[in-house]
Parts: structure tokens; sequence; C-alpha cells
């Protein structure tokens, strides 16, 4: 058995990660302990993610507006940093009075990035099977729900890639993980940027209640909930969907991860479970499914039980919402409206 061969890379990790204890792994015993850990934790990730770029004018540009029954969907371009530029769907529920709360909604892996999202399917019969799949047009559910919400295409997505991998078959996440690396960057730090400067557009918006923004993702949009939410105190609720797992699993065991939502040497500090902690005090949902075959539901009870020794360190407990509902890597639906109802 490949197992037994001590020369074997893959056996070697297995090992060393074995070995490996983070060193700022949740242990935390009171709100005091919690918030020194807290403040440590985030500043540490901030350094693993690297230098954010320099926020450049916004430059909106909108490209076209629809009316839709119940809400108007608009397609808007505009600029993060200096010769980057981000398109996005704004959805306005019809019948708002007054400034309302917003969601910023983050698309997974997947080739349309936010179009399914935001319930853009063109008539196609791949994209309209993309959303069934993951009942993954969250940002439409959302709007129809009376939250204004925005959708970006993240970097290496969508139309950021002219829907298209020049790649092929390489993963066009892990080249561009790469690029960004070796010109001092990390990927998922300069879309982490990218969605603190889709929440300065809704800032803009005469419609958006500035003080009540959430978040919420779906398995990458997962991860990008994660670290937007943590390092952007703007955002205050979210909701982690079919993310929540350990790195033995998603990482050293089945490979599934990617450059989109890799923070290099994470493992020497924390694990994701301590990662979304120290979003606590601010209200979290977490949704995992028990048929789940990225994140399987295993690796998710670790991360949830770190979860839940964090929010009661930090006096929350009641904002810490678990969803494990029967299904597969999807958008559950059954916690998150009255989540977002409550805490928004």
């Amino acid at each position: 058995m490949l197992e037994d061969i001590n020369y074997i890379t893959d056996n070697f990790v297995k090992k060393l990660y074995r070995r490996t204890k983070p060193s700022m792994a949740f242990k935390a015993k009171n709100r005091k302990e919690f918030l020194v850990w807290q403040k440590a934790l985030k500043a540490k990730v901030k350094e693993l993610l690297r230098e954010m770029p320099r926020p450049a004018d916004l430059k909106p540009g909108l490209c076209n507006r629809e009316e839709k029954e119940n809400y108007v969907r608009e397609k808007w371009v505009i600029q993060t940093e200096k010769d980057c530029f981000m398109p996005l769907y704004l959805l306005i529920p019809k019948g708002i009075t007054g400034k309302v709360p917003a969601i910023l909604c983050c698309h997974g892996h997947g080739p349309y990035g936010k179009d399914s999202v935001a319930g853009v399917t063109f008539g196609q019969d791949a994209r309209i099977d993309d959303i069934k799949r993951a009942n993954y047009n969250y940002a439409e559910q959302m709007a129809e729900a009376g939250f204004v919400t925005i959708a970006p295409d993240w970097r290496s997505f969508g139309e950021r890639v002219a829907y298209a991998n020049p790649y092929a078959p390489r993963d066009i996440c892990n080249i561009h993980f790469l690029q960004h690396l070796i010109l001092g960057r990390t990927l998922l730090g300069s879309n982490v940027f990218d969605a603190g400067r889709a929440i300065d557009f809704l800032m803009t918006r005469k419609e958006v209640d500035r003080n009540r923004i959430g978040c919420m993702g779906l398995s990458f949009g997962g991860t990008m909930t994660t670290y937007a939410a943590l390092l952007d105190d703007r955002i205050k609720a979210a909701d982690i969907i079919c993310y929540a797992t350990d790195t033995e699993h998603y990482t050293i065991n089945y490979g599934n991860t990617c450059g989109s939502q890799f923070v290099p040497r994470l493992y020497e500090y924390a694990d994701v479970g301590d990662v979304m902690s120290a979003i606590a005090p601010r209200p979290l949902l977490i949704e995992s499914g028990t048929n789940d075959m990225c994140f399987f539901l295993e690796s998710a009870k670790k991360a949830h039980a770190v979860l839940k020794k964090a929010y009661r360190a930090a006096g929350a407990e009641d904002r810490l919402w678990i969803e494990i509902f029967p299904g597969v890597h999807s958008f559950s639906g059954r916690m998150a409206f009255d989540f977002f109802k409550k805490f928004l």
C-alpha cells in the first residue's frame, strides 16, 4: 500500500500535519481572554493575507437596468484598486421606503460567478441547472425578501475572466494565486479587499442603511464571507454556507481547496473554526449539509464545536445559529431569512 512507503510525499505531509499544533488555536475561557485572543488572531490573519491594495476612485458605471416582478436588477462596474475593475449586480427591492438593510452575496467556485447568485441565466439550461442544483440564487431570494443585495464577480471568476480559462486544464485561480503571490499579494486577500470596495459602493446608495450590512456565501463564497466578516466590522451579521470544516479534511486528506481560498501558513496559527470564531460576538449563521460531499459534516462539526466555545466565552451564545440541514452542498435557506431579519 502507498501509505506504507516512506518516501511518498503525501505520507510525509500527513505526518507533518499531525506534528503541527496551531499556536493561536482558540483556548479562551472568558470574554476578557477572548478579546485578547481575537485581536491577536485578526492581526495575524491580516499579516498572512499580505498588504492590502490602496483603494482607487470607485468610478461606478451603470451598464443596464432590468425591471423584475419584485425587484430591480442593475449591472454596474466599479474600480477597486488602480487598473482593477469589478462587475457586479445590485438588486433593489420594489416598494421600499427609506433606508433598508443590505447583504453582500458572495458567489462560490464555478463558471458563472455572480450571475447565478443574482438569478441571471440568459435562458440557458446549464445556468438554470446551476441555480437549481445548489439553490444558488440567494441574492435574488434575499432581494425578494426586502433586502438590497450586491453580488460581485471575484478575481478569477465570471466576467473577470470572460467566462473562460486560458490555462485549462489547470485551475485558473491557482494560476492567479501564484501571480498575485509573486507580486507580493495573496489572491484571497485581494478579493477580501474587493469585498470591502463592494461595501464602499453600497455606502453610496440612498436605499441602504449603512449600519445594517450583512454578508453571505456558499462554498468559496463561505470562505469570502468568513474573511470579509472577520476583517470588516461594517458587516454586522454573516451566513457562512457549507464551508465550516477543518484543515485535515479540506486541505490534507482531500485537497478540496484552491488558490482563491488559500491563506499561506494559516495552520501554523489557526484552523478554520478558529478563524470563524474570531467573528464573535457579531451574529453568525453556519449552514452545513448532512450530505455535503465538499465539506463533510464530520469536519463541519469540529468547526461547530470550536464556534460554540468561542461564542460562549464572548458572551454571545444567542448570536450563533447553527443549521445542520438535510441536503447537499447548497444554500438551505431554512434559517437564513429569519436570521437576517432578526439581526439586520
